[in-house]
């Protein structure tokens, strides 16, 4: 699918990954909605950018918010084409810490942005794609979710974070070859250490450790790398029910 001319909805679009995807997109030429809960960020955001993007303040875990969003997108742009899902949370935590057990209402609540969300997103908006006209090879829409390489060696406190991210992983295929039916391609990015506003508050000592676990390049990936892939998934309709590590060879150890 060319990005020119295309309306993406991008979440998490106020920040990090969102954000880069967000100009990346635009600078290509497509129309973007940002769908954040930063209200000021994502209006600032918009508001620099200009007409080819717009705010929209949406909690990806509420229906009525994110179908909202979704009405208001089509209504100034016309249609959805691609979605790329980037909102979510990493909240750490041990099963058993020093004051016992987790509290499950945190486990719920990581698990509930990450994987409830995506997929309340990915259904909503796979609703508007079945309506647009089929391009090349009959395709409609493109979804690109955002798993973490956490999903495949998660470290100690991540339990929460590993198992929505590699839920996230798990559901592309099934959900690829559903959609496949509707001209509607989804995929999933895996990212490793990336310069987000997550990592942004480590002290330097801290960041410089990250970089050497990094085999090459040494640091961290950079939200426009994450950008580039999907700019790259987007354009290659060959790229289907597939996850794909973007991690500079990134293996995690335990802690």
């Amino acid at each position: 699918m060319r990005i020119e001319n295309r309306v993406a909805i991008i979440t998490g679009g106020a920040s990090g990954l969102g954000e880069a995807t967000v100009r990346s997109l635009l600078k290509a030429g497509a129309s973007t909605a940002i769908l954040d809960m930063d209200e000021g960020r994502g209006l600032a955001i918009a508001a620099e950018l200009g007409d080819g993007a717009a705010f929209f303040k949406t909690d990806v875990c509420d229906e009525k918010s994110v179908q909202e969003a979704l009405d208001g997108a089509v209504a100034r742009f016309g249609a959805i084409h691609v979605v790329i899902n980037c909102a979510g949370v990493a909240t750490p935590m041990k099963v058993i810490g020093k004051k016992g057990p987790m509290a499950i209402e945190k486990f719920e609540r990581v698990v509930r942005i990450n994987l409830i969300g995506t997929m309340n997103v990915v259904r909503l908006a796979a609703g508007k794609m079945m309506e647009n006209t089929p391009a090349e090879d009959g395709e409609r829409g493109v979804v690109i979710n955002t798993a973490s390489v956490a999903a495949f060696d998660g470290q100690i406190g991540q339990a929460a974070y590993a198992a929505s991210k590699a839920a996230v992983a798990g559901m592309t295929l099934p959900i690829a070859r559903e959609f496949a039916d509707y001209g509607i391609r989804v995929m999933t990015i895996a990212p490793g250490l990336f310069e987000t506003p997550m990592l942004a508050s480590l002290p330097e000592p801290a960041k410089a450790a990250l970089n050497q676990m990094m085999p090459f390049p040494k640091r961290l990936g950079r939200p426009v790398e994450y950008a580039m892939l999907v700019a790259q998934i987007i354009e290659n309709p060959m790229l289907n029910g597939e996850t794909i590590r973007l991690d500079a060879a990134l293996r995690l150890s335990a802690k």
